[in-house]
């Protein structure tokens, strides 16, 4: 798990934030420019549900980017969202959405995959369920002036914008030793790398369950009927949190930690293969004796990688259905 950095977190946030700006103000300049050529009469909504393959870059993964995608962690994400049309290439489109993100080093990693071996040893695993609010400005390839029947039967289109999520990491415990009941345990509260401990001796802040995020993408529509466009698209999320998989630092020390942050801070010792190939070394500790692998589980020992913040992505179908515009006759008197 290298500490090297190609791209600071800092610069990343400020090409992405520039990116937004001159978007937004692109999308806010072509209104006016093309107001005079583009009849009202031509513009309308539509509302649709789209069904995507969820999937997330981060910690617990082989490596933390977009090359780095398993199957087996993929999950699913639906959404509901209504769109209007502005200009001939303008629509804003606002969206709600929910999906899961999950990963789990003894399965997306190996231990005969020499440069994910350290993931595999490190064992940990969560899931993550995050409820999405985005608005965006979409940009069509091909324009059309004139009422939506007259629309190209196949328009590519690429979008971006702002999103506000929620998410909440989960990690499962097998109840193995009788020191925690089987279950589904929530991360954030427990702080795993130290963020609630009572000394504060440089630990992180608590990360927020609430977070922004800036939606990018490219898409494909397709004419299936009067009123009906059938979509395809993938979107990028880039996110301002390292804690969406609840793994960002280095390990607390244990002492520091409440008995069940402890025992879910560090998964080594549970691995597949530990106590055969894989030596397990006992701490013993004031709150208790706890198991892990060499090089994992002591304080100071690596346990993420701060370099990056995470992602998620979807892609998938959806299905539109466009709400035709009312037309108002003259007025007579």
């Amino acid at each position: 798990m290298s500490n090297s950095k190609l791209v600071t977190v800092d610069g990343m946030k400020k090409i992405f934030s520039t990116s937004l700006i001159l978007f937004v103000l692109f999308t806010a300049a072509l209104p006016e420019a093309e107001a005079q050529r583009f009849s009202r009469r031509n513009l309308y909504n539509s509302v649709g549900i789209s069904l995507n393959a969820m999937n997330y870059f981060g910690d617990v993964t082989p490596e933390a980017d977009f090359t780095s995608l398993r199957l087996n962690s993929t999950r699913p994400s639906v959404s509901v969202h209504f769109t209007r049309k502005f200009t001939p290439r303008i629509y804003g489109r606002a969206a709600f959405s929910w999906g899961r993100i999950t990963g789990d080093d003894s399965k997306s990693a190996d231990f005969s995959e020499p440069e994910n071996e350290g993931r595999y040893k490190r064992n940990l695993s969560f899931r993550n369920d995050i409820k999405e609010l985005n608005l965006v400005g979409i940009i069509d390839l091909f324009e059309n002036r004139r009422s939506y029947l007259r629309r190209p039967d196949f328009t590519p289109y690429a979008f971006a914008g702002v999103a506000v999520f929620h998410h909440n990491p989960k990690a499962y415990y097998d109840g193995r030793d009788n020191r925690l009941p089987a279950g589904w345990y929530e991360l954030q509260p427990l702080g795993t790398e130290g963020q609630y401990a009572s000394n504060n001796q440089g630990y992180p802040e608590p990360y927020k369950k609430v977070q922004f995020a800036i939606p990018f993408g490219l898409g494909v529509k397709y004419k299936l009927a009067r009123s009906w466009d059938l979509g395809f698209e993938i979107t990028w999320r880039k996110t301002f949190t390292d804690y969406l998989d609840d793994v960002s630092t280095v390990y607390a020390n244990k002492a520091d930690l409440s008995e069940t942050a402890a025992i879910l801070s560090d998964r080594s010792a549970e691995n597949p293969r530990a106590g055969t190939s894989y030596p397990i070394i006992n701490d013993n500790t004031p709150n208790g004796t706890f198991s892990r692998l060499q090089g994992y589980g002591r304080a100071g020992d690596q346990r993420g990688d701060t370099s990056d913040d995470d992602w998620y992505i979807t892609t998938g179908f959806s299905l539109n259905y466009i709400l035709a515009p009312t037309r108002r006759g003259p007025k007579f008197r």
